[in-house]
């Protein structure tokens, strides 16, 4: 199985961590965004209620006072063509966007049936105020009744839209804020995990200091198990250095028993012949003969000894030199 590195972890828990922050981020300048744009087209609509209002009111006070000044009446009705398009088609200059759902488009189409009809009258009102005379004053009163009566259901169907907008934009910020709120909990789950995982690198590091405290402490009079566990792919390779270590040892001192038990073998061995040696009378010239020979040997053994014991001395001081670090 492929060890996963420390880097590789933490990198992977940074990037999802910078993902999952940045997803937030991004969501939240959105909804504001959003926010900021519902608010003006729910502002729009709600305008034309005022517009209709004081459509209806500016008409009241010509045909009752003999005005003939129609610029707040155009600009009125100027403004309610003018945010009846702009909620319809859209509108580029305000940073908003057309009728966002069937429902709403229906609504303004029917909304502009009303004011076709609506604003016809008001073009009657504005020709007979200019040529007022007794002759058109019953069909001026028509007119202005008439406005009277459609001005409320024209603000009626208005007064609709801005609830199917008010409602629309709700269902879209709750939505989002359903996106926020599954972020937020991938980053508390993240968070979760990367404790875990930060604690399971410590677990680990922790076990291989402690094996290698060990190993420095010990008293190395026979063969050292090796190390061996699962773990992040940087404290596997520093565990295989280790045991690698230990081989070494284990090998260099298996050597030097092998060969010290192989020398006690010889001189005892040795030892029996020249007893052997010295109970026979018919031997006793050749014991003589051989005693150098023995001598000799005996000498290349004492040596070969004296290597053992030095490169036994040695390992005895690498141990040592391993516990003072």
């Amino acid at each position: 199985m492929k060890q996963t590195t420390i880097s590789t972890k933490i990198k992977t828990i940074g990037l999802l961590f910078i993902i999952l922050m940045s997803s937030i981020i991004g969501t939240t300048i959105y909804l504001n965004a959003k926010n900021e744009k519902d608010a003006l087209i729910i502002n729009i609509a709600g305008k034309q209620r005022m517009l209709t209002q004081r459509i209806s009111k500016n008409v009241f006070y010509l045909y009752h006072n003999n005005k003939h000044s129609f610029s707040e009446l155009d600009n009125a009705t100027q403004e309610f063509i003018y945010n009846l398009k702009s909620l319809k088609d859209g509108n580029s200059l305000l940073g908003i966007e057309k009728a966002p759902t069937t429902s709403i488009s229906n609504k303004i189409s029917k909304v502009e049936i009303l004011w076709s009809n609506f604003y016809s009258n008001i073009l009657k009102i504005k020709e007979l105020l200019e040529n007022r005379n007794e002759t058109n004053q019953k069909i001026l009163k028509n007119l202005v009744d008439t406005i009277y009566e459609t001005n409320n259901n024209l603000l009626n169907e208005v007064d609709v839209i801005v609830s199917l907008y008010t409602t629309y934009a709700e269902k879209k910020t709750d939505s989002i804020k359903y996106f926020q709120y599954i972020f937020a909990l991938m980053i508390i789950l993240l968070v979760i995990y990367s404790f875990y995982q930060l604690k399971s690198m410590e677990e680990n590091a922790k076990k291989f200091l402690e094996l290698s405290k060990k190993l420095k402490e010990e008293n190395i009079t026979e063969p050292i198990d090796l190390i061996n566990f699962e773990a992040e792919k940087e404290i596997v390779e520093a565990t295989d250095t280790l045991n690698c270590f230990i081989h070494k040892i284990n090998a260099a001192m298996d050597y030097s028993n092998n060969a010290s038990k192989r020398l006690e073998d010889l001189t005892n061995e040795f030892d029996q012949i020249l007893d052997e040696l010295k109970d026979s009378q018919d031997l006793s010239n050749q014991l003589y003969k051989s005693e150098d020979m023995v001598i000799e040997s005996q000498e290349n053994l004492l040596n070969f000894t004296h290597k053992l014991q030095e490169l036994k001395k040695e390992l005895n001081t690498l141990a040592i030199n391993c516990k003072n670090k």
